[in-house]
């Protein structure tokens, strides 16, 4: 590849990776309440935003295993981001650390992964609001309306930490 060309092609890598990153924000932390059913973005000691969560069915407790519905509790941070989410967007955790792959392992089973804080799918009319309205039903995921996903999206980048509490 000539010389010019690598340029381009990492000069066009640069520009879709800043198209998918948010603008400079407020926000230095996300805090879930797990119990209260909350997100927090945080800037120091004060909230700039709160929104109310969907949790995993099984929400008590520390995620423990693959499988387990429940979502995980401690620090963690936002890895990635996928505008393209079947969850309309999502902001994926860097669940499981060493501590939780270790954990996992001295049980014999696979810690689980892919955590995300994601909008709601896509669920038609009433039978939607039947399935997701008013109760937790991710995997273990933290689920916020979309257009509380589009506020957390448009604030929240990659390497922001997440502290999830019981």
């Amino acid at each position: 590849m000539s010389r010019r060309r690598a340029l381009a092609l990492g000069l066009a890598l640069l520009a879709a990776a800043a198209a998918n990153a948010p603008a400079a924000s407020p926000v230095d932390r996300v805090v879930v309440r797990k119990a209260e059913r909350t997100l927090t973005l945080m800037n120091g000691r004060s909230a700039v935003r709160r929104f109310p969560v969907y949790l995993g069915r099984a929400p008590r407790g520390h995620k423990q295993r693959q499988g387990d519905f429940r979502t995980p509790e401690g620090t963690y941070h936002v890895d990635a981001r996928n505008p393209a989410s079947r969850y309309y967007r999502a902001l994926r955790l860097s669940y499981p650390n060493d501590a939780d792959r270790a954990a996992a392992a001295a049980r014999g089973q696979p810690p689980g992964g892919d955590i995300m804080i994601h909008g709601m799918p896509p669920a038609p009319g009433r039978r939607g609001l039947l399935l997701y309205g008013g109760r937790d039903w991710t995997d273990g995921c933290i689920a916020v309306s979309n257009a509380h996903m589009q506020e957390v999206w448009e604030l929240v980048g990659v390497g922001t930490p997440v502290e999830i509490l019981p």
